[in-house]
């Protein structure tokens, strides 16, 4: 994630946000929006579903996807970077990690330079739960994609190469298509 995309959220998550946000990038956001609402019926809440049966938190599923992170994502985290990149007290995302360790989902062991601080770490157990809820995503996705006309396919192609100079989106795709 870069900076400015971290920017964007604070900005996102604070009142009156509409406000520093010009039409044009409105007007794309509610284009996105309108997409999204869309490609996610053909999710069928499956996506939902795993999330319901695996039990977790709002809070634990933001940190299980971050630790079992795409791309150019440490391996390793500390809580309180888990906590300040997610937006949650230290508190908050300490009670979070002791649920994903309770789960086997997650490792949290001192670290050896510092010993005040924790190091978090996605187990396998973990990784297969982030892979499952990869695939019925994707699955979603394709099922969204086999409505398209060659077309449209193309043009949504298209529209994505280009944001493709972003090292961030182009490294999580990189990772998916090995997946």
């Amino acid at each position: 994630m870069q900076a400015s995309d971290v920017k964007a959220i604070e900005r996102a998550d604070g009142a009156g946000a509409s406000a520093e946000v010009g039409a044009e990038a409105r007007d794309t956001a509610a284009r996105i929006c309108a997409l999204m609402r869309h490609v996610f019926l053909y999710d069928r809440g499956n996506q939902l579903r795993v999330l319901d049966e695996s039990g977790l938190t709002t809070t634990q599923c933001k940190a299980l996807l971050e630790l079992g992170g795409l791309g150019n994502c440490p391996l390793t985290w500390q809580v309180s970077d888990l906590a300040e990149l997610l937006g949650s007290s230290l508190p908050a995302m300490s009670r979070a990690i002791d649920g994903l360790v309770k789960k086997g989902l997650a490792t949290r062991v001192e670290d050896p330079t510092d010993r005040r601080v924790r190091i978090v770490r996605i187990t396998e157990e973990g990784k297969r739960l982030v892979d499952k809820l990869t695939t019925v995503k994707r699955n979603g996705l394709e099922a969204f994609a086999s409505t398209l006309s060659a077309a449209q396919r193309r043009k949504i192609d298209a529209a994505v190469e280009a944001l493709m100079d972003r090292e961030d989106i182009a490294t999580t795709y990189e990772h998916l298509k090995e997946a």
